[in-house]
C-alpha cells in the first residue's frame, strides 16, 4: 500500500488533480476551490493554499476524490504522486 506523500504543497495538489479534470474556480484568502466534471456530474473540493498540506486534511482529499471517481484511495495516490 502506498504511503501518503508528507510534503504536497496545495498547489502542487491543485496541479496533479488536473488529471482528473479538476480545475481552479477561485481562491479566497489561501483556500483554492477546484471543479471536475470528469464523472459525468459536477464535483467541488476545497484545498488549503497551504505548504505543505497538514497529513489528516490531505487525506480526507484524497478519500474525497477518490470516492467520487470510484476508485480505491491506493490507485488514486499511486497515479498521482
Amino acid at each position: 500500500m502506498p504511503k501518503t506523500p508528507r510534503n504536497v504543497s496545495g498547489r502542487y495538489l491543485c496541479k496533479v488533480l488536473g488529471k482528473y479534470g479538476y480545475t481552479i474556480i477561485r481562491q479566497t484568502g489561501s483556500h483554492i476551490r477546484l471543479k471536475s466534471d470528469f464523472m459525468g456530474y459536477e464535483h467541488s473540493i476545497t484545498i488549503p493554499a497551504h505548504n505543505p498540506i497538514k497529513i489528516g486534511t490531505l487525506n480526507n482529499i484524497l478519500n474525497d476524490v477518490a470516492e467520487y471517481l470510484k476508485i480505491r484511495r491506493e490507485k488514486l495516490v499511486d497515479s498521482l504522486f
